[in-house]
């Protein structure tokens, strides 16, 4: 896979995605480790925030989000508000945790212009519904890669995973994120200014997100935005993407949250050796993490 050129995004440049992915994945495993009863989501905010600045991070396309209890199933969350910081639902909160209460850890950070985004479900205890949506997420990673592969509109990928909710009795609640994606696309930031920041959003990723990207998508054809809107119904565009299908039931939730390549005839998962697929490797559910 690593000898494939890929539009926009040079080949050199993707094992320090995964190097930044895998040092977000460290961060949420050790902090996760880290909870305990009474803890507030402003705290796991904070210590997620510690542990990678400790780790060299001084920029994010956001900073640390960590949701508690029926805040994992994004109960009360909605779209373009969050965004633009109308609705501070979104936002760590003074929730306290409890034994058995599931917990959603997010964290965006960029290293040398290099971002990862990604999302982590773990409980303090024992949560059956939980342990039931991580093994749900197992079929949505590869659904996705599958019919990215076959070359299907992004439009057409997200709205499968809409019928494979479903089809498991389940809440698409990636819905309720920013314009409704179910990924964005991430690029490397070439000269970044300092780093700046506005409801809780890093200024420079997020401009190469929303203007630079977004702007050469409208005259190319493509939006780095991915959802089951019009504006994804085009062919797969190359590059990194920040897959995150977000599984909601009975008020707990849980996703998953990691880098899809995608080339001009192919797509794979940037990396595998991630905690939700050893899970599933573990649990016997190796078909459906490759």
């Amino acid at each position: 896979m690593g000898d494939k050129a890929i539009p926009h995004v040079d080949v050199d440049e993707l094992a320090q995605f995964r190097q930044v992915q895998q040092l977000a994945y460290r961060c949420v495993e050790s902090v996760g480790g880290m909870l305990r009863p009474g803890i507030t989501e402003k705290d796991a905010a904070r210590l997620l925030t510690v542990w990678l600045q400790d780790h060299g991070v001084r920029d994010w396309l956001h900073k640390p989000f960590a949701w508690f209890g029926g805040r994992t199933a994004f109960e009360g969350f909605s779209g373009l508000s969050h965004m633009a910081g109308f609705n501070l639902a979104f936002f760590p909160s003074s929730r306290r945790l409890e034994e058995n209460m599931p917990v959603i850890l997010d964290v965006a950070p960029v290293l040398n212009g290099v971002i990862a985004d990604v999302g982590y479900a773990t409980c303090v205890g024992t949560n059956p519904i939980l342990e039931q949506l991580k093994d749900d997420l197992a079929e949505h990673r590869a659904l996705i890669v599958s019919m990215v592969k076959q070359r299907r509109t992004l439009a057409d990928v997200a709205r499968a995973v809409d019928q494979l909710c479903r089809k498991q009795g389940v809440e698409p609640r990636h819905k309720a994120y920013p314009f409704k994606v179910l990924a964005h696309r991430v690029a490397k930031l070439h000269n970044p200014a300092k780093p700046r920041f506005v409801a809780r959003f890093g200024l420079n990723a997020t401009r190469n997100l929303i203007l630079d990207q977004a702007g050469a998508g409208r005259k190319e054809g493509w939006s780095p935005l991915w959802s089951i809107d019009r504006r994804s119904d085009h062919a797969p565009t190359p590059g990194l993407w920040a897959v995150e299908p977000h599984l909601g039931f009975q008020g707990v939730g849980a996703k998953f949250e990691e880098l899809l390549v995608i080339t001009d005839d192919d797509a794979y998962w940037l990396d595998d050796d991630l905690p939700h697929v050893r899970r599933w490797v573990q649990r016997g559910q190796a078909q459906f993490a490759a």
